[in-house]
């Protein structure tokens, strides 16, 4: 059984109150990092239980629990993408491919035999598709085609951080089931009984999601590199964009564009509020830095990073993408127009 994390005990105790009048498909959404999948999850397993608890907790002792944690339930099946899999690390070298961040068409396809049979137990069967918004347009067409043909006592759950990325016709055919993001005060509580130092400074760098910000203080990897764009670009005027994109061509660039996406959220908060959100430790030093850049300069370069984040999973040279969007940082600055 997954955990069920104390920010989400409400929105899990109103889930358990949907059990008796279940739609063809639920629509979990939320911001990422916040346990939507572990719900959806226990909720699947608790559907399948042959003995819940009265909180709606599947038991763990029984048959269809025992499956279900051996990944072998017969009337389950796990969409997601092959990155978010488990994979033989063998086979993808052999490959030489990197595993899809979509789901595909043949994927959702495979599902036609299970969508059609029997329940194992006679009860319910079910889907589970996470994150949602990676089906890519010809997968989501196929899921569409099952929700208009509902089968009795089969249950879609779509697990998703971006709904707007979803089609309409898949919106309009799911009951919408909300997970909010936990108060910075309950997040941070929490990320301290996991032993994490400096709990507020992650929980502001991760969105206040509190599984994404424990995962931060977890990774090593990236820390240095992310020390260094910090302490660059908090002098613009002694910035030297080109040894900058040296320094940092291994780092995943979708790592750097983010941080850089939130230093710039902040730029643009101190200068029309007084106030930050990712680091509240440079909140001086942000107000005096957003005093010298134009907001609508600043507007644009944001504009800039959402293309290169999008860009960031392409075959470019990392060291050149990096040279381009420090450039452009640096220039803000330079400008006169203030």
């Amino acid at each position: 059984m997954k955990e069920i994390y104390p920010w989400n005990l409400e929105a899990w105790r109103n889930l358990h109150e949907m059990r008796a009048h279940l739609p063809n498909a639920l629509l979990i959404k939320g911001a990422s990092g916040i346990g939507k999948l572990d719900m959806a999850l226990n909720f699947t397993q608790s559907l399948l239980c042959e003995a819940p608890t009265k909180d709606g907790l599947p038991c763990g002792e029984c048959n269809s629990c025992h499956w279900f944690d051996l990944d072998t339930h017969p009337d389950f099946r796990l969409v997601q993408p092959d990155s978010l899999a488990v994979l033989d690390d063998n086979a993808e070298k052999e490959s030489g491919k990197k595993p899809s961040r979509e789901i595909s068409v043949d994927q959702i396809r495979d599902l036609a035999n299970f969508a059609n049979l029997s329940s194992h137990l006679g009860g319910y069967r079910v889907i589970l598709i996470h994150p949602a918004e990676s089906m890519n347009k010809n997968s989501a067409n196929a899921v569409l085609k099952t929700l208009e043909e509902p089968t009795e006592k089969l249950l879609f759950i779509l697990v998703t951080h971006k709904p707007q990325q979803l089609l309409p016709t898949i919106l309009s055919r799911c009951l919408s089931f909300t997970v909010n993001t936990p108060n910075f005060d309950s997040g941070s509580a929490w990320l301290k009984q996991q032993g994490v130092t400096d709990p507020e400074l992650f929980l502001a760098q991760a969105g206040f999601a509190p599984l994404q910000a424990r995962h931060l203080a977890e990774d090593e990897v990236g820390s240095v590199e992310r020390n260094i764009l910090l302490s660059t670009i908090q002098r613009p005027a002694q910035m030297d964009a080109l040894l900058l994109a040296e320094k940092l061509q291994r780092s995943a660039p979708v790592l750097v564009i983010q941080c850089l996406q939130q230093w710039c959220y902040d730029l643009a908060s101190a200068k029309l509020t007084g106030q930050v959100r990712y680091f509240p430790a440079q909140t001086d030093l942000l107000k005096q830095l957003s005093s010298n850049i134009s907001y609508l300069r600043l507007l644009g370069y944001q504009s800039e990073l959402l293309t290169a984040k999008r860009e960031a999973f392409h075959p470019l040279n990392p060291k050149l993408q990096f040279e381009s969007i420090f450039l452009a940082y640096r220039q803000m600055f330079t400008s006169s127009l203030a």
